[in-house]
């Protein structure tokens, strides 16, 4: 069973502002993202073995990338880092309100939130300003 990654989208706004923010870091010859982090996974066979990164955006776990590679790398002072290939496709899952953390953390495949094409239920009318929506979905009421 594929074992995920959880991580916090600091500073993002929404998925529309991930997706530009992670443009900025796609790799030309295969078109996907990649996510630099400080510290490499030490289970990283179960996390290849189809896993995928679910980002916390605003407080609520929103979206999933499936990862594609770990490699280790170096950033500008010389310092290692873990390199996380990301598809760049986002797959939206029921929102789940998420409390803070630093870094990434395990997130188990049973724990993970439903993918909403999968049958995943989100209770929302698509007219609904974005900022309700969210708020909505922060105090647990989506």
């Amino acid at each position: 069973m594929p074992l995920n990654l959880i991580k916090l989208a600091v500073g993002i706004e929404d998925l529309e502002h991930l997706e530009r923010r992670q443009t900025q870091y796609r790799d030309k010859k295969t078109g996907n993202f990649a996510h630099r982090t400080r510290m490499m996974p030490q289970r990283q066979g179960d996390v290849l073995d189809g896993g995928s990164m679910y980002w916390v955006i605003r407080g609520l776990i929103l979206v999933r990338q499936p990862i594609l590679s770990l490699s280790e790398g170096q950033d500008e002072h010389g310092k290692p880092l873990c390199v996380i290939e990301l598809e760049p496709r986002q797959i939206l899952v029921q929102p789940r309100a998420q409390r803070p953390f630093q870094g990434w953390r395990y997130l188990k495949a049973e724990d993970a939130p439903v993918d909403i094409a999968a049958g995943g239920k989100i209770y929302v009318d698509p007219t609904m300003p974005k900022a309700m929506r969210m708020e909505l979905a922060r105090l647990g009421l989506l």
